[in-house]
């Protein structure tokens, strides 16, 4: 998920920076001046957020890395369908580019790879997620020349952050060197990507918008930036209560604490199961002694069986 900044590529455990570029026909009253000067503030918080900093040090858990999946997929599945409703308005139809950007049905390919044909029925929308993709269905249907902010902050955050991160998941993760998983980052249909983003760039200081609505795009790009940072905040939270073993795609194991209600891989168990950890419980039950006694003594029996098949 934390692709949604805009900066330049650097290495690991580096903070990503903005793109200076150079532009003799930009002007300061300029869309994408006024977006760049007047989100900097946010763009600053969102990229020093413990989940963010964690991610760029190569500290992501794979089970994180699925729930970030996850949000991106819900998020994306909302702006690109808003987008697609609003592709022939004044306000935003020179930004429509759906073969070059959109991002949906390569977040549906990562899903897959991580959690099987059947993801849909194992995924769902978080609590910090849904708030963002209910504010850009309302931008959408009632304000569709504030979709620019929302698609900015997407889309050029991935073309330029986004590829810093894509190598720090492939190597911390280990994920096949064929890119499965990390589809979400791969732009095929853009041969460079700096240029695209100058063209990107162009389109939306051509927009005929005036002050006013310059200055509220600027405004729905800081909720953007706002939205992203409670996304990586609520997975920041989940992530402190996955044990390591979840890092090579094992089910989660709660820690105990908190309200389990709020963890999303129990939340849709909890009627059906008890209001207990199930995980938790069975480790709990395994360090009991007499548990263990009569586990080893299934294993011993065990390992003679085996001896003595393969005489």
């Amino acid at each position: 998920m934390p692709s949604a900044m805009e900066g330049s590529e650097g290495g690991e455990g580096e903070i990503l920076q903005y793109e200076e570029t150079e532009d003799d026909n930009v002007s300061p009253t300029d869309l994408s001046e006024l977006l760049k000067e007047g989100t900097k503030e946010s763009h600053d918080r969102a990229e020093n957020t413990q989940f963010v900093k964690d991610f760029l040090k190569g500290r992501i858990k794979k089970e994180l890395f699925k729930l970030a999946t996850v949000a991106l997929y819900f998020t994306y599945s909302a702006l690109e369908e808003e987008m697609d409703r609003n592709k022939d308005n004044p306000a935003f139809a020179p930004l429509y580019f759906p073969l070059e950007l959109h991002r949906r049905e390569a977040l549906v390919k990562d899903l897959k790879y991580f959690y099987g044909e059947d993801w849909k029925e194992k995924i769902q929308c978080s609590e910090a997620t849904q708030h963002y993709v209910d504010r850009i269905h309302h931008v959408g249907q009632h304000e569709p020349e504030l979709l620019v902010a929302h698609a900015y902050t997407r889309y050029m955050g991935d073309l330029s952050g986004g590829q810093v991160l894509k190598k720090v998941a492939q190597r911390a993760l280990k994920l096949p060197s064929t890119e499965e998983g990390i589809q979400f980052y791969m732009f095929d249909n853009i041969s460079n990507a700096q240029q695209f983003k100058q063209l990107y760039r162009a389109r939306m200081n051509a927009l005929d918008l005036d002050k006013n609505t310059k200055e509220r795009i600027v405004e729905e790009a800081n909720h953007a930036f706002r939205f992203n940072m409670q996304v990586f905040d609520e997975l920041d939270q989940i992530g402190r209560s996955l044990t390591e073993a979840a890092q090579d795609g094992g089910f989660p194991v709660h820690d105990g604490k908190g309200d389990l209600r709020k963890c999303p891989y129990y939340a849709d168990k909890l009627g059906k199961a008890g209001p207990g950890c199930p995980c938790h419980a069975a480790l709990a039950l395994v360090k009991q002694p007499l548990v263990q006694l009569i586990l080893a003594a299934c294993v011993a029996v065990a390992a003679g069986a085996a001896a003595w098949y393969v005489m």
